[in-house]
Parts: structure tokens; sequence; C-alpha cells
């Protein structure tokens, strides 16, 4: 005699050896369907999460660039700015030492005269 076993003609609702029975296993498969439906939409959340995140490092990204080229022009204005000085420093000294003396007579002159005029 043989043993019944699954696919030789159990009896409906049984599963040979494995104890199942269909109302268990409908159990387990709407189990399954839930926990792959919270799944898929953790998934699809995480999706669009990653998405608005690369936009966003596109975005800072670009602002980013650009902040480097105004950087850079920054730059380049103040090594323009301290070359204009130091040409400036290294010109004649003399010059300018001129130019104070003779403004500082011409003050003293002013003075004297109003001086006078009192």
């Amino acid at each position: 005699m043989r043993r019944a076993g699954l696919g030789d003609g159990a009896a409906p609702g049984s599963y040979g050896n494995y104890g199942y029975a269909s109302s268990g296993y409908n159990a387990c498969e709407e189990e399954n369907d839930r926990l792959t439906e919270s799944l898929r939409s953790k998934v699809d959340a995480i999706k669009s999460l990653s998405i608005e995140i690369g936009h966003e490092v596109r975005n800072q990204n670009k602002l980013l660039s650009e902040m480097d080229s105004q950087f850079d022009s920054t730059t380049g204005f103040l090594g323009k700015t301290m070359g204009r000085l130091k040409i400036l420093s290294r010109g004649s000294q003399t010059k300018l030492l001129c130019y104070m003396m003779l403004f500082s007579l011409f003050v003293f002159f002013v003075i004297y005269w109003i001086m006078k005029l009192r």
C-alpha cells in the first residue's frame, strides 16, 4: 500500500506531511501581501526622497560654482588693488614729502594772515 502524499490525491485543504491548513496558508499569504505593500510604499518614499536630495545637491552645486566664480573675480580685483598699492608705496617718497611740506607752509601762512588781520 502507498501512503497519500502531496500530489497523490491528498485530501483538499491538507498539504501532505506539512500540516498547513488552507486558512493558515491564506493568512500567511495575506500577511505577505500586506508586508509587500508596506515595503513597496517605503521603497517609493525612499525613491522620492533620494530624487529630492539629487535635485537639492544639483542646486547647491550650482550655487557653489557661482560663488566660486565670484570669489575668483573678487580675488582678481583685490590682487590688482594690492598691486597698485605696492606701486604707490614704491613710488617717489620725495615728491610726497615735498607736497606735504608745501601744504603745511600754505596752511601756516593762511593761519598767520588770519591772525594778523584781527
